[in-house]
Protein backbone atom coordinates (compact mmCIF):
# COMPACT_ATOMS: atom_id res chain seq x y z
CA UNK A 1 0.00 0.00 0.00
CA UNK A 2 1.28 3.45 -1.00
CA UNK A 3 -0.64 6.70 0.86
CA UNK A 4 -0.15 10.15 -0.37
CA UNK A 5 0.50 12.64 3.13
CA UNK A 6 -0.27 16.06 3.34
CA UNK A 7 1.16 18.35 5.46
CA UNK A 8 3.75 15.50 6.60
CA UNK A 9 5.42 17.48 9.01
CA UNK A 10 2.78 18.81 11.44
CA UNK A 11 1.67 18.02 14.95
CA UNK A 12 -0.83 14.99 13.04
CA UNK A 13 1.44 14.53 10.15
CA UNK A 14 4.82 13.70 12.13
CA UNK A 15 3.02 11.32 14.09
CA UNK A 16 1.67 9.59 10.80
CA UNK A 17 4.54 9.03 9.95
CA UNK A 18 6.42 7.36 12.91
CA UNK A 19 3.29 5.37 13.85
CA UNK A 20 0.95 4.78 10.68
CA UNK A 21 3.07 1.60 9.28
CA UNK A 22 1.77 -0.04 12.51
CA UNK A 23 -1.44 -0.03 11.76
CA UNK A 24 -1.18 -0.11 8.07
CA UNK A 25 0.05 -2.63 6.00
CA UNK A 26 2.35 0.51 4.16
CA UNK A 27 4.61 -0.31 1.80
CA UNK A 28 5.96 3.42 0.70
CA UNK A 29 4.19 6.88 2.23
CA UNK A 30 4.58 9.78 -0.29
CA UNK A 31 5.38 13.35 2.31
CA UNK A 32 5.03 16.60 0.95
CA UNK A 33 4.97 20.04 3.31
CA UNK A 34 5.71 23.22 2.35
CA UNK A 35 8.34 23.58 5.26
CA UNK A 36 6.57 26.82 6.52
CA UNK A 37 6.81 25.99 9.89
CA UNK A 38 10.84 24.73 9.49
CA UNK A 39 9.53 21.23 11.20
CA UNK A 40 12.23 19.52 9.93
CA UNK A 41 12.42 17.69 12.51
CA UNK A 42 9.69 15.38 11.90
CA UNK A 43 11.88 13.63 9.63
CA UNK A 44 14.80 12.49 11.73
CA UNK A 45 14.69 9.03 12.75
CA UNK A 46 12.64 7.69 10.75
CA UNK A 47 11.85 3.88 10.11
CA UNK A 48 13.82 2.44 7.20
CA UNK A 49 10.61 0.41 6.11
CA UNK A 50 8.31 1.62 5.00
CA UNK A 51 10.07 3.77 3.08
CA UNK A 52 9.05 7.56 3.04
CA UNK A 53 9.84 9.77 -0.34
CA UNK A 54 9.53 13.63 0.93
CA UNK A 55 9.14 16.22 -1.12
CA UNK A 56 9.14 20.28 -0.28
CA UNK A 57 6.20 21.87 -2.06
CA UNK A 58 2.68 23.69 -1.61
CA UNK A 59 -0.73 21.51 -2.26
CA UNK A 60 -1.67 24.55 -3.74
CA UNK A 61 1.27 23.80 -6.22
CA UNK A 62 0.60 19.86 -6.29
CA UNK A 63 -0.48 18.87 -9.71
CA UNK A 64 -2.19 15.50 -11.65
CA UNK A 65 1.21 14.72 -13.69
CA UNK A 66 2.64 14.82 -10.15
CA UNK A 67 0.96 12.42 -8.22
CA UNK A 68 1.08 10.55 -11.55
CA UNK A 69 5.15 10.75 -11.42
CA UNK A 70 5.44 9.14 -7.84
CA UNK A 71 3.96 6.02 -8.82
CA UNK A 72 0.32 4.38 -7.65
CA UNK A 73 -1.56 5.74 -4.48
CA UNK A 74 -3.90 4.17 -2.81
CA UNK A 75 -5.17 6.85 -0.62
CA UNK A 76 -4.54 10.41 0.09
CA UNK A 77 -4.26 11.69 3.07
CA UNK A 78 -4.77 15.67 3.00
CA UNK A 79 -3.74 17.79 6.43
CA UNK A 80 -1.89 20.44 5.14
CA UNK A 81 -3.17 23.65 6.15
CA UNK A 82 -2.84 26.59 8.85
CA UNK A 83 -4.19 25.38 11.83
CA UNK A 84 -4.28 28.08 14.78
CA UNK A 85 -8.32 28.45 15.04
CA UNK A 86 -7.69 31.16 17.51
CA UNK A 87 -4.91 33.56 15.99
CA UNK A 88 -7.31 32.98 12.05
CA UNK A 89 -9.39 35.83 13.39
CA UNK A 90 -7.16 38.49 11.94
CA UNK A 91 -6.07 36.07 9.07
CA UNK A 92 -9.40 34.97 7.41
CA UNK A 93 -8.27 35.83 3.95
CA UNK A 94 -4.84 34.66 4.38
CA UNK A 95 -6.19 31.22 6.22
CA UNK A 96 -8.88 30.66 3.25
CA UNK A 97 -6.56 31.19 0.71
CA UNK A 98 -4.08 28.64 2.13
CA UNK A 99 -6.89 26.20 3.15
CA UNK A 100 -9.09 26.10 0.79
CA UNK A 101 -6.91 26.54 -2.19
CA UNK A 102 -5.23 23.54 -1.32
CA UNK A 103 -8.32 21.58 -0.45
CA UNK A 104 -9.98 22.51 -3.81
CA UNK A 105 -6.98 21.29 -5.82
CA UNK A 106 -5.93 18.15 -3.93
CA UNK A 107 -9.66 16.90 -4.08
CA UNK A 108 -9.62 17.91 -7.95
CA UNK A 109 -6.73 15.87 -8.66
CA UNK A 110 -7.97 12.87 -6.23
CA UNK A 111 -11.21 12.51 -8.18
CA UNK A 112 -9.86 13.23 -11.85
CA UNK A 113 -7.05 10.28 -10.82
CA UNK A 114 -10.46 8.44 -8.92
CA UNK A 115 -7.93 8.10 -5.62
CA UNK A 116 -9.52 8.10 -2.32
CA UNK A 117 -9.05 10.67 -0.13
CA UNK A 118 -8.98 11.09 3.95
CA UNK A 119 -10.28 14.85 4.76
CA UNK A 120 -9.66 15.80 8.78
CA UNK A 121 -11.87 18.73 9.73
CA UNK A 122 -13.16 20.20 13.11
CA UNK A 123 -15.53 19.59 15.75
CA UNK A 124 -14.64 23.91 15.48
CA UNK A 125 -17.10 23.44 12.61
CA UNK A 126 -20.50 23.00 15.49
CA UNK A 127 -19.33 26.32 17.39
CA UNK A 128 -21.52 27.49 20.22
CA UNK A 129 -24.18 24.62 21.37
CA UNK A 130 -26.46 24.13 23.88
CA UNK A 131 -26.61 20.39 23.58
CA UNK A 132 -24.98 17.19 22.58
CA UNK A 133 -24.22 17.71 19.02
CA UNK A 134 -23.77 14.78 16.52
CA UNK A 135 -23.44 14.55 11.93
CA UNK A 136 -26.88 14.28 11.23
CA UNK A 137 -29.00 16.69 13.07
CA UNK A 138 -26.78 19.60 14.50
CA UNK A 139 -26.90 22.94 12.87
CA UNK A 140 -23.09 23.81 12.45
CA UNK A 141 -22.02 27.33 14.03
CA UNK A 142 -18.57 28.74 13.51
CA UNK A 143 -17.11 30.99 15.37
CA UNK A 144 -13.74 31.47 13.98
CA UNK A 145 -12.74 31.66 10.18
CA UNK A 146 -11.14 28.72 10.66
CA UNK A 147 -13.80 26.81 11.67
CA UNK A 148 -15.66 28.57 8.63
CA UNK A 149 -12.73 27.31 6.03
CA UNK A 150 -13.07 23.88 7.59
CA UNK A 151 -16.95 23.84 6.39
CA UNK A 152 -16.10 25.04 3.28
CA UNK A 153 -13.74 22.42 2.68
CA UNK A 154 -15.97 19.91 3.43
CA UNK A 155 -18.74 20.98 0.99
CA UNK A 156 -15.91 20.70 -1.69
CA UNK A 157 -16.18 16.86 -1.25
CA UNK A 158 -19.95 16.42 0.13
CA UNK A 159 -20.83 18.36 -3.08
CA UNK A 160 -19.05 15.78 -5.58
CA UNK A 161 -20.01 12.80 -3.69
CA UNK A 162 -20.88 10.95 -7.10
CA UNK A 163 -17.43 11.96 -8.37
CA UNK A 164 -14.81 11.29 -5.50
CA UNK A 165 -14.20 8.41 -3.08
CA UNK A 166 -13.81 10.19 0.33
CA UNK A 167 -14.26 10.56 4.17
CA UNK A 168 -14.63 13.30 5.89
CA UNK A 169 -13.16 12.99 9.62
CA UNK A 170 -14.60 15.58 12.22
CA UNK A 171 -11.22 15.49 14.85
CA UNK A 172 -11.65 16.94 18.71
CA UNK A 173 -8.28 19.15 19.77
CA UNK A 174 -5.45 16.93 19.41
CA UNK A 175 -3.89 15.91 22.79
CA UNK A 176 -0.07 13.69 22.45
CA UNK A 177 2.98 13.84 21.35
CA UNK A 178 4.73 13.81 18.11
CA UNK A 179 8.18 14.95 16.61
CA UNK A 180 6.17 18.07 14.93
CA UNK A 181 4.35 19.01 17.66
CA UNK A 182 2.28 22.49 18.80
CA UNK A 183 1.44 24.31 21.40
CA UNK A 184 -0.71 26.67 20.46
CA UNK A 185 -3.82 24.32 21.16
CA UNK A 186 -5.57 24.07 24.81
CA UNK A 187 -4.02 20.56 26.08
CA UNK A 188 -0.19 21.19 25.21
CA UNK A 189 -0.20 25.52 26.04
CA UNK A 190 -1.77 24.32 28.96
CA UNK A 191 1.27 21.74 30.03
CA UNK A 192 3.96 24.43 28.27
CA UNK A 193 2.73 27.02 30.63
CA UNK A 194 2.67 25.08 33.60
CA UNK A 195 6.23 23.67 32.64
CA UNK A 196 7.33 26.93 32.65
CA UNK A 197 5.59 27.66 36.37
CA UNK A 198 3.42 30.22 34.52
CA UNK A 199 -0.42 30.67 35.39
CA UNK A 200 -2.75 28.54 32.78
CA UNK A 201 -4.57 31.32 30.46
CA UNK A 202 -7.82 29.68 29.95
CA UNK A 203 -10.83 31.65 28.13
CA UNK A 204 -12.96 33.50 30.93
CA UNK A 205 -16.56 31.38 29.70
CA UNK A 206 -14.38 28.35 29.34
CA UNK A 207 -13.62 26.86 32.89
CA UNK A 208 -16.20 24.61 33.27
CA UNK A 209 -17.47 24.30 30.12
CA UNK A 210 -17.12 20.57 27.89
CA UNK A 211 -15.17 20.48 24.51
CA UNK A 212 -14.14 17.94 22.52
CA UNK A 213 -10.75 16.17 22.61
CA UNK A 214 -8.38 13.17 20.80
CA UNK A 215 -5.68 11.50 21.15
CA UNK A 216 -3.32 11.26 18.98
CA UNK A 217 -3.36 8.16 19.28
CA UNK A 218 -6.77 7.61 18.22
CA UNK A 219 -6.34 10.06 15.32
CA UNK A 220 -4.01 7.85 13.48
CA UNK A 221 -5.90 5.00 14.45
CA UNK A 222 -9.44 6.12 13.15
CA UNK A 223 -7.68 7.13 9.66
CA UNK A 224 -6.15 3.24 9.87
CA UNK A 225 -9.49 2.07 10.44
CA UNK A 226 -10.93 3.78 7.03
CA UNK A 227 -7.95 2.75 5.32
CA UNK A 228 -8.25 -0.75 6.41
CA UNK A 229 -12.08 -0.85 5.97
CA UNK A 230 -12.45 1.19 2.68
CA UNK A 231 -14.49 3.41 4.66
CA UNK A 232 -14.92 5.88 1.09
CA UNK A 233 -18.75 5.78 1.96
CA UNK A 234 -18.87 9.75 1.65
CA UNK A 235 -19.79 10.59 4.92
CA UNK A 236 -18.66 12.73 7.89
CA UNK A 237 -17.84 11.69 10.90
CA UNK A 238 -17.22 12.49 14.56
CA UNK A 239 -13.39 11.49 15.99
CA UNK A 240 -13.54 12.21 19.37
CA UNK A 241 -11.83 10.74 22.33
CA UNK A 242 -13.86 11.90 25.25
CA UNK A 243 -15.63 15.34 25.70
CA UNK A 244 -14.23 16.79 29.00
CA UNK A 245 -14.25 20.59 30.90
CA UNK A 246 -11.01 22.37 31.02
CA UNK A 247 -11.23 21.98 34.59
CA UNK A 248 -10.93 18.44 34.23
CA UNK A 249 -7.54 19.36 31.81
CA UNK A 250 -6.13 21.20 34.64
CA UNK A 251 -7.29 18.83 36.95
CA UNK A 252 -4.63 16.11 34.77
CA UNK A 253 -1.89 18.61 35.02
CA UNK A 254 -2.00 18.94 38.38
CA UNK A 255 -2.29 15.35 38.98
CA UNK A 256 0.50 14.76 36.56
CA UNK A 257 2.66 17.23 38.47
CA UNK A 258 1.70 16.78 42.02
CA UNK A 259 1.17 20.55 42.37
CA UNK A 260 -1.23 22.71 42.01
CA UNK A 261 -2.02 24.69 38.94
CA UNK A 262 -2.48 29.05 38.84
CA UNK A 263 -5.20 29.96 36.70
CA UNK A 264 -5.75 33.39 35.02
CA UNK A 265 -9.27 33.58 32.97
CA UNK A 266 -8.92 35.73 29.98
CA UNK A 267 -10.90 37.66 27.47
CA UNK A 268 -10.84 35.79 23.95
CA UNK A 269 -13.01 36.81 20.38
CA UNK A 270 -14.32 33.20 19.91
CA UNK A 271 -15.38 32.44 23.17
CA UNK A 272 -18.95 30.93 23.55
CA UNK A 273 -21.33 30.96 26.64
CA UNK A 274 -22.43 27.00 25.88
CA UNK A 275 -20.84 23.66 27.08
CA UNK A 276 -20.89 21.19 23.96
CA UNK A 277 -20.52 17.75 24.00
CA UNK A 278 -20.01 15.64 20.30
CA UNK A 279 -21.20 12.41 19.96
CA UNK A 280 -19.16 9.58 18.41
CA UNK A 281 -22.03 6.89 17.63
CA UNK A 282 -21.80 7.27 13.85
CA UNK A 283 -17.96 6.38 14.27
CA UNK A 284 -18.42 3.54 16.91
CA UNK A 285 -21.00 1.91 14.50
CA UNK A 286 -18.73 1.47 11.61
CA UNK A 287 -16.17 -0.95 14.03
CA UNK A 288 -14.62 1.90 15.80
CA UNK A 289 -13.35 2.18 19.54
CA UNK A 290 -11.72 4.81 20.95
CA UNK A 291 -8.55 3.89 23.16
CA UNK A 292 -6.83 7.06 24.00
CA UNK A 293 -5.62 8.67 27.47
CA UNK A 294 -5.93 12.51 28.11
CA UNK A 295 -4.47 11.78 31.38
CA UNK A 296 -1.63 9.68 29.83
CA UNK A 297 -0.80 11.85 27.09
CA UNK A 298 -0.94 14.93 29.71
CA UNK A 299 1.79 12.92 31.45
CA UNK A 300 3.76 12.34 28.17
CA UNK A 301 4.17 15.83 27.42
CA UNK A 302 4.96 17.42 30.83
CA UNK A 303 7.61 14.39 30.55
CA UNK A 304 9.26 16.12 27.47
CA UNK A 305 8.91 19.68 29.09
CA UNK A 306 10.37 18.27 32.49
CA UNK A 307 13.89 19.93 32.39
CA UNK A 308 12.60 23.37 31.52
CA UNK A 309 10.07 23.95 34.98
CA UNK A 310 11.36 26.67 36.89
CA UNK A 311 10.00 26.25 40.25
Amino acid sequence: MRIFLTGALGHIGSYLLHNLPSHLGVGEIIATDNLQSQRFSSLFNLKIEPSVKFYEVDSRDLTREFLVSTGEIDCIIHLSAMTDASSSIDKRRELFQNNLESTTNIARIARELQIPIIFPSSTSVYGSQESLVDEENSVLNPQSPYAECKIAEEQIFTESRQDCKFTVLRFGTIHGTSPGMRFHTAVNKFCMQASLNQEITVWKTALNQKRPYLALKDAARAIAHVVNKKLWDGNIYNVVTENYTVQQIVDFIEEAQGVPCRIRLVDSPIMNQFSYEVATEKFVKTGFSFAGSASQDIGSTLQLLSGIRNS
